[in-house]
């Protein structure tokens, strides 16, 4: 049976599959794919996801204890170099959650337990990337030595594309599904209306599919969470663009003041000539 969409809904289809009490199983099984575990009762997995709270203009997708660990995870859709900082400062209001909630003294002098920190990002865009380690000290200044900060901080990025083949699709049979589902989705939304694409995959989706009947029967909330993430991604992709032909179009001024020719700058950037003319005249300039 269908559900209605609920309006106030604000999870990602992600969160949605990994990060709910009843699929925990699912977690579970993610979770020993990302650590090359074992672990078999789901009940060991203690859903820490800050439900209904946007921190600092963002929503982390799902947290999760077990054992002494705490897994930060995030799905993204559009390569973010900066996933760094941003479970740094997840991670921060964790701590503060856990240490309110098992009544630990920050300021006294008995040394506080804490969950160790596992961090990972699960990527599924377009853009070229390879499983990486993402590390809080590539933001630095790249002309000051990063091994003389006191803090650091890694972040393993996993490229889930089906194409790609990865281990950890082969090892979690239920992220392999949701990768299908979403590549499939992709693929349909170049050729026909999303909430058509959508209605097809889930159609069309293999019987056999582990997370097929918890889709169908949370259909139209489904439905409402690929559509809004279709349009992120398509409109940070816009914005990605634009911002690369706002840099091309400064560097070809930068290069003009420094007093080199139009033809210069085509031989030496590979620039279309008559986009660098225009930039030369002052003319909007779209650089491919």
């Amino acid at each position: 049976m269908e559900e209605k969409t609920n309006g106030k809904e604000k999870d990602r289809l992600f969160c949605f599959i990994f990060g709910r009490e009843e699929n925990k199983r699912w977690t579970l099984s993610l979770y020993n794919a990302v650590n090359g575990t074992c672990h078999s009762n789901p009940d060991d997995i203690e859903i820490m996801t800050m439900e209904d709270v946007i921190y600092m203009g963002m929503k982390n997708d799902v947290s999760f204890m077990i054992g002494s660990e705490i897994s930060l995870y995030e799905h993204q859709s559009s390569y973010n170099p900066n996933m760094p900082v941003r479970q740094l400062m997840y991670l921060g209001r964790q701590y503060d959650k856990y240490i309110k909630r098992t009544k630990q003294n920050r300021y006294g002098s008995r040394q506080m337990s804490l969950p160790i920190p596992r961090l990972a990002v699960f990527y599924n865009g377009k853009d070229d990337k390879k499983d990486c380690i993402l590390r809080l000290s590539d933001s630095f200044p790249p002309d000051e030595d990063a091994s003389k900060s006191d803090v650091e901080l890694r972040v393993h990025m996993y490229n889930i594309r089906p194409q790609y083949n990865s281990n950890l699709l082969m090892d979690c049979r239920v992220l392999s599904e949701y990768s299908w589902f979403v590549e499939e989705i992709r693929k349909n939304c170049e050729k026909m209306d999303g909430e058509a694409a959508v209605d097809k995959v889930i159609k069309e989706m293999p019987e056999d599919f582990e997370i097929k009947e918890f889709l169908v029967e949370h259909q139209s909330e489904v439905k409402n969470m690929c559509l809004t993430e279709y349009d992120e991604a398509e409109t940070m992709q816009m914005f990605k663009e634009e911002g690369r032909e706002e840099r091309d179009t400064q560097k070809i001024e930068e290069m003009l003041s420094r007093g080199k020719t139009v033809e210069e700058i085509v031989d030496f950037c590979g620039y279309p000539y008559d986009q660098v003319k225009k930039v030369e005249e002052g003319l909007p300039a779209t650089v491919n």
